[in-house]
């Protein structure tokens, strides 16, 4: 008996949207350094501007989730300034009056894509709490795996990654505190190949046991994720 295909825990309106995405996109290929995630574990990965996540979600055959700043989910109006003003204008260094106007027929689009991925909101305040609890019954619900991009993209979106945020970290203690000694994986997409490389996973008891502080954790994921781009 054939095995049945793999689909997202998606609405139907999506998945067909995510058909007009394949005719642009072209699959890339996933390469496991270990074992391929199944459920309830935790994802880092770069994000290579709107690349990664973008082919994650359309060609990965196991579930997941994204967390995403709370301004690209938040609205169609909240979404057009952020997209302007900080991701094309900040991040990727475009002329500010040429953002406004591709942002007018790409922030409809982003608005619809981010609607249909069910997109779990960050917040750089005590909101936080809200993204934590939402992953964590995710994970332990529904079996998803928590995709998280902490670089630090200040200065834009960078082939090798210069700071890891370690707010997966507080992810992870939430889940151990419930039992869960969740997996890690990190992994890159590297864009001109094609191709998304994952490395083999840590569980966090492991990263508690070698480092001392949350930040010398983020650094050596950062570091081996660095080293998947190589």
């Amino acid at each position: 008996m054939s095995k049945k295909k793999f689909r997202q825990n998606r609405k139907l309106w999506f998945r067909a949207f995510k058909q007009l995405v394949k005719l642009r996109y072209k699959k890339p290929t996933f390469e496991y350094l270990g074992e391929k995630p199944e459920n309830g574990s935790i994802i880092l990965s770069n994000h290579e501007c709107a690349a990664s996540p973008l082919n994650l979600e359309v060609y990965a055959d196991f579930p997941l989730r994204m967390w995403g700043t709370y301004e690209m989910n938040s609205g169609f109006a909240m979404l057009y300034k952020y997209q302007t003003r900080v991701y094309y204008h900040q991040k990727k260094h475009w002329n500010l009056h040429l953002a406004r106007l591709f942002c007018l027929i790409a922030s409809p689009l982003t608005n619809l894509f981010y609607r249909g991925l069910n997109l779990i909101s960050t917040y750089p305040d005590s909101r936080l709490i809200k993204t934590i609890k939402e992953s964590v019954a995710a994970i332990t619900e529904k079996g998803e795996n928590m995709v998280i991009y902490p670089e630090n993209s200040d200065n834009g979106y960078l082939k090798v990654l210069d700071c890891f945020h370690a707010g997966f970290t507080v992810l992870a203690e939430a889940l151990k505190k419930l039992g869960k000694d969740v997996k890690i994986f990190v992994a890159y997409f590297r864009k001109k190949e094609r191709k998304y490389v994952f490395d083999k996973p840590v569980l966090f008891s492991e990263l508690k046991e070698k480092f001392s502080d949350r930040k010398e954790m983020a650094n050596y994921l950062l570091q081996r994720c660095n080293a998947l781009g190589e």
